[in-house]
């Protein structure tokens, strides 16, 4: 059997996939410090477990996340591996966009994730770590409405196989997790969508509101059948590196390797109104 670790999620509110991560791995008899912005949006599933430990993180904080480490610092098991899940989205055209906003999103899903390595560097280095961040499949392909998320993503891709490498020398392993689709409350999270007066794109708004709430986006699996398949990649048995996982996953991958641009393009913009809007602007 293989050894039992200490282990790190950010983003651990019910029904997610860092709730569902928790879970998987407690349920293996790892010791899980479960983390969220709000602590009571844990499950009690977990956070009634004798090996999960809740905690209060908000990765945009650095007094936050310096309490979240002397947590488990005093916890006194070290930790050994670090789950950078937590994140947020915004469904908006690049035209109308709040910088104010997209700038948080980028706090969230960039500098959260490397203000919390910086943090726990030290802890990881001394036990031969792990660091698995969750980007997203969006993250190489151009798809309309969600060019902050996926951009955001996409600078996570790259910050994590850069680090992978950085941190090779020094003991430490990296894994990104390319995930593909999967059925979460996630853009319950998201601000209410609502197009400015002036909008361009308002004779499509509707359109853009169905992807704004989910109800557009293709049917994926749900976050305990992600937590499953992933759980090998968390805990190192498959490699390191960019690893593709979870529906459509491996088409997006194909898409954005192999495809031809002009093809790639429409793939991708099918469904989102833009043809609608062409028609519109020619009448």
């Amino acid at each position: 059997m293989a050894p039992l670790k200490t282990v790190l999620i950010t983003g651990c509110s019910a029904n997610g996939i860092g709730s569902a991560l928790a879970e998987a791995l407690a349920n293996q008899g790892h010791h899980v410090f479960a983390t969220a912005r709000s602590p009571f949006k844990i499950p009690s599933s977990l956070t009634t477990l004798s090996n999960v430990t809740p905690l209060q993180l908000d990765v945009t904080s650095s007094e936050s996340v310096a309490a979240a480490v002397q947590a488990v610092e005093h916890h006194g098991a070290g930790l050994d591996i670090l789950i950078n899940n937590a994140g947020s989205g915004y469904t908006m055209p690049l035209l109308d966009i709040d910088l104010a906003q997209a700038q948080q999103v980028y706090e969230t899903n960039i500098w959260g994730p490397l203000r919390l390595i910086q943090a726990v560097a030290p802890l990881l280095l001394s036990r031969g770590g792990r660091v698995v961040n969750i980007s997203s499949v969006g993250a190489v392909v151009p798809t309309p409405w969600i060019g902050i998320y996926s951009s955001s993503k996409s600078a996570l891709s790259n910050l994590s196989e850069t680090l992978r490498l950085e941190l090779a020398p020094l003991g430490v392993s990296v894994t990104t997790l390319m995930i593909g689709t999967v059925t979460t409350p996630f853009h319950a999270n998201e601000p209410t969508f609502t197009l400015p007066p002036s909008s361009r794109y308002a004779a499509i708004a509707q359109t853009i509101s169905r992807w704004a709430s989910g109800e557009a986006s293709p049917k994926g699996c749900s976050a305990q059948e992600l937590a499953d398949l992933i759980l090998p990649d968390v805990l190192g048995t498959t490699g390191n590196g960019m690893l593709w996982r979870g529906p459509n996953s491996g088409v997006v991958k194909f898409v954005s390797q192999w495809v031809p641009g002009w093809l790639a393009d429409r793939m991708m913009s099918t469904g989102q109104g833009l043809d609608e809007l062409a028609a519109s602007q020619s009448k």
